[in-house]
């Protein structure tokens, strides 16, 4: 898989370069948002991931990821050493998939590389035939993966749009969240679960609409079918 690693310290560059060589992946290296852009030109969709590293000297991180999200598809991971959760819920609905805080661990970026790139194929597979779920005020369309809202198109990233599918294919049912990691992430890596409640906390502010997801305490989440 080709991967493109924007990332300003030419010695962490190099270091995680080559971890991810040994791990099979084809490095190319950005080292500012210019560079990452300019690489996205004539590439396009070739690069598997995008690791983008939001501490860049030339341009605020969120102002490139969402530069990249208007030129390509490419899942875009961000590296950030902002914990908080408005923070990451920000990158999200800049369009990036995933997050990974510093200071991480080898093994779950690896995982979470894995876990994007999975889901990707997985959403470029032929689909099946147009299926529209409809919530109250709220429309799914399955094939074409658009939500809107009393009308009005809402803008989900990949990975928030399979959360909403797979609850909302038994509405008032209990989703484990070790149901879901697997599902939406196709992993049963432990360590997601801080993404799942990022990524839940995104859904309900994108979709203005928080009592919609309900919050099962120790076993996971539920649609909650409006009325009226």
């Amino acid at each position: 898989m080709r991967l493109l690693l924007v990332e300003d310290d030419n010695h962490v560059a190099a270091a995680l370069s080559a971890i991810l060589a040994r791990h099979g992946f084809d490095v190319t290296h950005a080292r500012n948002g210019e560079e990452a852009l300019q690489a996205l030109v004539p590439e396009g969709d070739s690069f598997g991931v995008v690791l983008l590293d939001l501490g860049l000297p030339d341009q605020d991180g969120y102002e490139v990821c969402g530069k990249i999200r208007k030129r390509t598809s490419t899942p875009v991971i961000m590296v950030t050493a902002r914990a908080d959760v408005r923070s990451r819920i920000h990158g999200l609905n800049l369009g990036a998939d995933d997050y990974v805080v510093k200071p991480y661990d080898t093994g779950e970026l690896l995982a979470r590389i894995h876990a994007v790139s999975r889901r990707t194929a997985h959403e470029d597979a032929p689909g099946s035939a147009e299926t529209v779920v409809r919530l109250g005020a709220v429309r799914i369309e399955l094939s074409t993966r658009q939500v809107s809202v009393e009308g009005s198109v809402v803008q989900l990233t990949r990975k928030e749009f399979d959360l909403l599918a797979l609850l909302a294919q038994r509405p008032g049912v209990v989703f484990r969240r070790e149901q879901i990691i697997s599902e939406v992430w196709r992993t049963s890596w432990e360590g997601t679960g801080r993404t799942l409640e990022v990524h839940v906390a995104s859904l309900r502010a994108k979709l203005r609409m928080p009592a919609l997801i309900e919050t099962v305490r120790g076993v996971g989440y539920r649609l909650v079918a409006p009325t009226g």
